[in-house]
């Protein structure tokens, strides 16, 4: 059984698409309003899987550090933007520091993962 082996460029697109899929998966869960309605509750489990199979593809590249921290960084960020906009959650002042300190962190994980070890 032969391995997928992506080149540097390649693992970080894979890795946005996986975000996409984890903001998609999380976003379901507040459609699914506790597992009353079906589609966003199976759209869940199905939108979490396909970005954790990717995230195994992934590691292999840019390291486990790095990718769990960038995929749940971003995914913590984007995730709070939809709720702030579709959802109408409250956006505080802390709320918004908070998830600016959350991308300066993604921002040096991403440069400290170019320099060469």
């Amino acid at each position: 059984m032969s391995t997928l082996t992506l080149t540097v460029p390649q693992a970080w697109a894979v890795l946005a698409v996986a975000i996409v899929l984890e903001v998609a998966g999380t976003t379901c869960m507040r459609l699914s309003e506790g597992f009353s309605r079906l589609t966003p509750s199976v759209l869940i489990f199905v939108f979490y899987a396909a970005s954790f199979a990717l995230n195994t593809f992934i590691v292999r590249t840019l390291g486990l550090s790095v990718v769990y921290a960038v995929w749940s960084g971003v995914g913590t960020v984007l995730t709070a933007l939809i709720g702030y906009w579709y959802f109408k959650e409250p956006a505080t002042a802390l709320k918004l520091v908070s998830a600016g300190l959350i991308v300066i962190g993604v921002i040096g994980l991403h440069s400290a993962s170019r320099m060469p070890a």
